[in-house]
């Protein structure tokens, strides 16, 4: 699946370089980062009414170290459906994570990390597994 373009403009960056960015949903309840910290690129999901435990998922993009064509520039962007209540992460218009804050889930490509779940949290943490379906907003 191929994205259009989006409301917001991308974050140029190359990857190994360190670099993060977050944006919003409407009405800022939560709240999203790519990061690449030069070793490894993730995708954060963040409740920002939870001063207590604001992080509530993180899920892996990329490894620097087996990433082909490492030296060309990349674009990220974030993207929120207009509820809010999803976001994805795009690289040069590509999908490669989405959270879902009303399922309680993060979807990415390579399905890591997962972790047991937890009975106190219930966010969903052991089945990043992508799904072509939880993009379906992208394109509507």
């Amino acid at each position: 699946m191929v994205v259009g373009q989006t409301e917001m403009d991308g974050q140029t960056f190359t990857v190994g370089n360190e670099v993060w960015f977050a944006v919003d949903s409407p009405g800022g309840r939560y709240s999203a980062l790519f990061e690449d910290d030069g070793k490894t690129g993730y995708f954060y999901a963040y409740d920002l009414n939870n001063s207590s435990r604001p992080i509530l998922d993180a899920v892996h993009i990329y490894t620097v170290e087996n990433f082909v064509d490492r030296d060309r520039q990349w674009v990220a962007e974030i993207a929120w459906s207009d509820d809010g209540s999803k976001c994805a992460l795009i690289i040069n218009r590509y999908p490669h994570a989405v959270f879902d804050f009303e399922a309680k889930r993060g979807y990415c490509r390579t399905n890591f990390p997962n972790f047991a779940d937890q009975p106190e949290v219930d966010w969903r943490k052991s089945d990043h597994s992508w799904s072509d379906g939880a993009a379906e907003w992208l394109s509507q």
